[in-house]
């Protein structure tokens, strides 16, 4: 099937993805007189004196605000935000169908850091719940660590600790199958911005032994001038005998490659020189760093990529419905614990893994309800 044919006709058909439902019915004047006025005043007042009851009385406490300024959308970069207004759309009936979630897209006309945030919490008490979505780094980390101190109700940028979250899921797995510690494993990450920084910070607070980061210029170490505040507090935990190079040095004797990058970058040769029975995370869409078969020539145990033709799909719809269920009923932000509970719950899953299965399928049934009733059981 020609899915970007396929989009196009069903967009053109649907007039988008979403629609309001209403749960009251108004098909009388008493339906009428409970919904709106008089009887609308009683919940606004029992409101006004406890704001918390918004909860029980508004539609708030299963809403989710997925909020993009449509700067790093996907894999086709700034295009802004009503270009960017289709995959936030998608976003929310993902929520809705894998977890019952509520959630609204909304886009921002803007990219300065201070306005967004301001947006946002001037909005905030609408929602139960902020989905920050497809914003560019390093702005996004100032603004979902502003919004964490500055409201009471879950911040979640998907594009870092979703994908992050997933990803520890599979190598959980891929490590039982390669019989390898994670204490004693290299990690190569190659990619520095929202994805590789939330990842390369979940594998130091899950105990990987040794993680290199690997940007545009190559390996970031100490003997580099050019790195930004992100980049040089990610040198307290990663490149440890403080390499310098190219990815391709890097990837030299390292157990597990993770790429958030480009398409195409690596080859069958580079991945021999990889320890043997090494793992491959490709996950750049819509084309990885490598393909699988050209990885399993070079030597490579296990290949994941981001795409649903091929086994192991790192999906971050197998996380983000549960991990937001589950904050939304506890009223709590999310923590590193959570985050790997959550991978520890997602690898679990998968009773049997094998090198075609370390990841359970984005259908498969149960999944969002097990992650929240773990995030649930960890804010107690």
């Amino acid at each position: 099937m020609d899915y970007f044919k396929k989009s196009i006709e069903e967009h053109k058909k649907t007039k988008g993805k979403i629609e309001l439902l209403s749960k009251m019915s108004v098909k009388n004047k008493d339906d009428l007189s409970i919904a709106y006025t008089p009887g609308v005043a009683a919940p606004c007042l029992e409101i006004q004196k406890d704001v918390n009851l918004a909860f029980d009385l508004t539609s708030s406490k299963n809403t989710v605000a997925v909020i993009s300024d449509g700067t790093a959308v996907l894999g086709l970069g700034d295009i802004g935000p009503i270009a960017s207004l289709p995959v936030m759309e998608g976003k929310a009936i993902l929520f809705k169908e894998f977890a019952n979630v509520d959630a609204f897209p909304i886009v921002l006309d803007t990219k300065d850091t201070e306005e967004i945030i301001k947006t946002i919490k001037t909005i905030a008490p609408t929602f139960g719940g902020i989905n920050l979505e497809d914003i560019s780094a390093p702005r996004c980390f100032e603004i979902e660590e502003r919004l964490k101190n500055e409201l009471d109700i879950p911040i979640f940028h998907d594009d870092q600790h979703g994908t992050a979250i997933v990803l520890l899921a599979g190598l959980i797995n891929g490590l039982k199958i390669v019989g390898k510690k994670k204490e004693e494993i290299t990690i190569v990450v190659n990619g520095s911005g929202a994805a590789g920084i939330a990842i390369t910070n979940l594998l130091n607070f899950y105990g990987v032994g040794n993680i290199i980061v690997c940007d545009s210029k190559g390996i970031i170490s100490n003997n580099r001038d050019n790195l930004n505040s992100f980049k040089i507090k990610l040198l307290k935990t990663t490149n440890k005998k403080n390499l310098s190079g190219t990815v391709y040095d890097a990837i030299q004797g390292a157990d597990v490659f993770v790429g958030v990058s480009k398409g195409d970058l690596l080859k069958a040769e580079d991945i021999s020189t990889m320890n043997k029975d090494s793992m491959i995370f490709a996950m750049a869409n819509p084309t990885p760093e490598i393909m699988p078969e050209e990885a399993i020539k070079g030597g490579a145990k296990i290949i994941a990529t981001g795409r649903s033709d091929f086994p192991n799909q790192l999906n971050n719809v197998l996380v983000f419905p549960g991990i937001f269920k589950g904050a939304l009923k506890a009223k709590c932000q999310i923590t590193e614990e959570m985050k790997i509970a959550a991978a520890k719950v997602l690898a679990g899953v998968v009773k049997n893994p094998h090198e075609e299965y370390i990841i359970p399928s984005p259908f498969q049934k149960g999944v969002a309800d097990l992650i929240a009733e773990e995030i649930v059981k960890l804010s107690k």
